[in-house]
């Protein structure tokens, strides 16, 4: 495996595509560490949806509790817990 040199943008639009806000990274850091800090997601309310960078439970519960439905597909090897089948 070889280095990766860059950087990641994290943007976050409301429904109508307008920039609410966005924070660049470097390109070895975590998905979910951005929206750890609410600074970074204290203009959103409602559902967040993101890809599968973003899943976690602990950043699923801590921005329920802050108003915030984060909604993500699973990934293959996860159950999806709305199904309601065992």
């Amino acid at each position: 495996m070889g280095w990766f040199y860059g950087f990641k943008l994290h943007i976050v639009i409301n429904d109508k595509g307008e920039i609410l806000d966005f924070l660049f990274t470097q390109g070895n850091v975590d998905d979910r560490e951005p929206l750890k800090n609410k600074n970074f997601h204290d203009k959103i309310f409602g559902k967040l949806f993101a890809d599968k960078g973003y899943i976690g439970q602990n950043l699923f519960e801590n921005l329920f509790v802050d108003g915030i439905h984060l909604v993500t597909k699973i990934r293959k090897n996860m159950k999806n817990s709305l199904d309601g089948h065992e």
